[in-house]
């Protein structure tokens, strides 16, 4: 028998506790603006990978240049947050994970502020598996995409911290930073309850 690496066993614990997992829900998302995103994983060579693109710079845009998933605003038609981030992904990165790939599960809703106005959004991601090779098609709201290994992320040693300001407000946050790329706020979060499932 052939034995796992630490990654495969990480991605069968994640699968695992994910079947049992009770995401927090936001009992008010349904009367604010939402938004879904896709938390990515593969298996390449028997190392785990998660999917992360940094978005384009973009002027008025709060997250422009940031590490993030792909994902974006619930749209009229989508009938619940899953299509919202097939959809997105689909239009951001070209992954159609209605075919590439399944959902093993959601983290818990998110809340965080809108492009515009007063009113909260709540985003929610979804963890999805690949099981089959994808390319990357990004559009104009993406910068790249990025493959950052498991192991990186669960490695403690890799772990940061930086400077956040916003006005008078000074705050030393986490991070990480891989290579250039720092990975921090909302997308360190979801990755955060991700890694708790391990």
């Amino acid at each position: 028998m052939i034995a796992k690496t630490p990654e495969e066993v990480a991605l069968q614990h994640i699968i695992e506790r994910l079947n049992n997992f009770k995401p927090r829900q936001r009992w008010w998302r349904r009367w604010v603006k939402r938004s879904a995103v896709a938390i990515i994983l593969r298996d390449l060579n028997d190392h785990i990978e998660i999917l992360m693109i940094k978005r384009a710079d973009r002027e008025g845009d709060p997250w422009s240049g940031h590490m993030a998933f792909p994902g974006g605003r619930m749209d009229r038609g989508d009938v619940t947050g899953l299509r919202t981030a097939m959809r997105e992904t689909e239009e951001e990165i070209g992954i159609y994970l209605e075919k590439a790939g399944h959902c093993i599960g959601r983290l818990s809703d998110i809340v965080s502020r809108p492009h515009s106005g007063r009113q909260p959004m709540v985003v929610t991601p979804y963890v999805f598996k690949l099981h089959t090779a994808v390319g990357i098609d990004a559009n104009h709201e993406v910068a790249e995409a990025v493959w950052i290994p498991l192991s990186f992320l669960m490695d403690v040693e890799q772990r940061e911290t930086m400077e956040f300001g916003r006005g008078k407000l000074k705050m030393t946050l986490p991070c990480y930073f891989y290579g250039k790329r720092r990975i921090w706020g909302m997308s360190l979060r979801m990755l955060d309850e991700l890694l708790s499932l391990v």
